[in-house]
């Protein structure tokens, strides 16, 4: 991989009008995959590390900016090949497909934030959905149809990785609600399955909630949906914006 500086990372562009009616924000690892993606390539690459951080970062006794640029940073370079190669078999959660096609029908936007590593991201968007006749964009794969990816870059050229976020800010390495900012809307709606997700899930009206961030919305008696799937997101976004024009 190429250099890059955190002087240089380069910032999604969006193309989004500066005010939109509905955005949505999904994190990617255990939201977008069927397991959590990052977490596991950590425990794989890192494994005595991960033992003693993650339990201190999910008790949010360590921050998820010490947190993951200790583990990652503990990572050869030449294990970075290996890392992409480990991201590449990962399943996407059912419906997502479903979600999209149901949104690009409204032009709402899909943003993709996340508090792991792009290539990772990237290497799993790419093998999703190609050739799925149902779908209305049965030749894109799920990299060509979300508005943006916001997530950490890895500088490979040093002996360890280094990283480089251009949204690292007070305890987050990706801090998604100045992501959000980015995208201003009437209506914000996250997606999200873990800590990594809690403060953009506190500053978004609309919450989709499953895993481990049910317990920090309940924790916070922040309003959520519950959901197992993509197809529950699709079909509780229908009923409510369907209410709302109705009304």
């Amino acid at each position: 991989m190429s250099p890059n500086p955190s002087s240089s990372i380069p910032i999604p562009t969006s193309t989004i009008p500066n005010q939109h009616k509905r955005v949505v924000f999904c994190d990617f690892d255990g939201t977008i995959t069927a397991e959590e993606t990052f977490v596991g390539m950590l425990k794989t690459f890192a494994p005595e590390l991960s033992e003693q951080l993650m339990p201190e970062m999910y008790a949010r006794r360590l921050t998820l900016r010490e947190g993951v640029r200790q583990l990652l940073e503990s990572i050869p370079s030449a294990c970075y090949p290996q890392i992409l190669e480990y991201a590449k078999p990962k399943e996407i959660r059912p419906g997502l497909v479903e979600l999209l096609d149901f949104l690009d029908t409204g032009g709402v936007p899909f943003v993709v934030v996340s508090g792991g590593v792009r290539g990772m991201v990237e290497m799993v968007l790419s093998q999703a959905s190609l050739g799925n006749e149902a779908s209305v964009s049965p030749n894109k794969s799920l990299l060509e149809r979300v508005a943006a990816i916001y997530a950490v870059d890895l500088d490979t050229t040093s002996e360890f990785l280094r990283v480089n976020s251009a949204f690292e800010e007070g305890t987050e390495m990706v801090a998604k609600v100045q992501v959000m900012a980015r995208y201003p809307a009437e209506e914000q709606i996250a997606i999200g399955d873990s800590v990594t997700d809690l403060k953009m899930a506190l500053h978004a009206p609309i919450v989709f909630a499953r895993d481990r961030l049910i317990q920090y919305m309940e924790e916070h008696n922040k309003p959520y949906m519950h959901w197992n799937d993509f197809f529950d997101v699709r079909e509780q976004l229908q009923r409510r914006w369907r209410n709302i024009s109705n009304g």
